[in-house]
């Protein structure tokens, strides 16, 4: 059990990510097993079911920072699973907990999802509509971002003519992702689930890009997780979805402001970060108070609550509607 992960009645820890623990279902009382011997990382491959709790943990260049963000767990769930209902048609890997054989504790209901196990692909399934982070430092370089060839003359934020699929190797805890190019992707997971992936991420992306726009924000770049669902092969979504943690989301008034703010650029349009309703704000200060060496240093007060702010502004934006 990390310090993190709480103790939750009927239910065992199993395993911790950057910002999520994952919990299996207790052994029924009298069975041959017990919550104390019960290997929990073994049971998730075989459990009917799993218990994702989103903790107030903030992560930036893949490592954890401190302190949390108080009330993300709950605010991330939240946003995630307004998004799964508006993906209709999009299997995901929700359960409904009223039908379920496992209720989900009360101490961690508003920030806890109960999904059924899936076998997850080793790709993150990245999608974007602008030219920013690791796709703007890539396109420096080589005019590619992840093999993909852009137009000359591009520069940071700006909108793409078409959103592009770079997908990245999703690594084991500690290690750094890595973009890989589409025919990596191939190598990893055979061609037909590789172009299902592909082709699944840019049809959400381009629906949740619409939902954005009507509602004043624009969706600049985004990720998503699949897995197979072990009884039928379905390409499931999984994990989160669309949050401020795994999304770049900005303001829609202010990223119009800067369209064509280079002369000539001849770009569809300039995305403002300033205005952002995600971990912007954490990178920007740690860019500027950290070298990336060694431990991070902690978050000062006012980034966590311009953080938390920006966050519950988003999900006040998306979901008033």
């Amino acid at each position: 059990m990390t310090a993190e992960a709480p103790e939750l009645a009927g239910w065992v820890h199993a395993y911790s990510g950057k910002v999520r623990d994952l919990y299996v279902p207790a052994p029924v009382a009298g069975s041959h097993d017990d919550a104390a011997t019960l290997d929990a990382a073994a049971a998730l491959d075989t459990a009917e079911h799993l218990l994702v709790v989103a903790s107030d943990r903030v992560s930036a260049y893949d490592v954890v920072l401190k302190p949390g963000i108080p009330g993300k767990g709950a605010l991330l769930t939240q946003l995630s699973t307004w998004w799964f209902d508006q993906l209709d048609g999009v299997p995901n890997h929700l359960v409904d907990p009223t039908t379920a054989s496992v209720s989900v504790p009360a101490a961690v209901r508003d920030r806890a999802m109960l999904v059924k196990p899936l076998d997850m692909y080793p790709v993150e399934c990245v999608v974007r509509g602008y030219l920013v982070g690791s796709g703007w430092a890539e396109y420096r370089e080589t005019g590619r971002v992840c093999g993909i060839e852009l137009p000359a003359g591009l520069h940071d934020g700006d909108r793409l003519p078409e959103p592009i699929y770079t997908p990245a190797y999703k690594a084991p805890l500690g290690e750094h992702d890595e973009n890989i190019s589409f025919e990596r992707t191939v190598e990893l997971v055979g061609a037909d689930v590789a172009a299902a992936l592909r082709d699944t991420s840019l049809d959400i992306y381009r629906r949740a890009s619409g939902v954005a726009e009507a509602r004043g924000v624009v969706l600049a770049d985004t990720k998503f997780e699949f897995g197979a669902d072990r009884s039928t092969g379905e390409l499931t979504l999984g994990d989160e979805v669309l949050t401020s943690d795994s999304s770049r989301f900005w303001d829609a008034a202010s990223a119009a402001g800067t369209a064509g703010a280079d002369s000539g650029s001849g770009a569809p349009g300039r995305g403002s970060r300033t205005d952002s309703f995600d971990k912007q704000i954490v990178r920007n200060w740690l860019s500027d108070n950290w070298d990336r060496t060694g431990t991070p240093p902690a978050l000062p007060p006012e980034i966590v609550e311009r953080t938390a702010a920006r966050y519950r502004e988003l999900i006040e934006r998306l979901t008033a509607h």
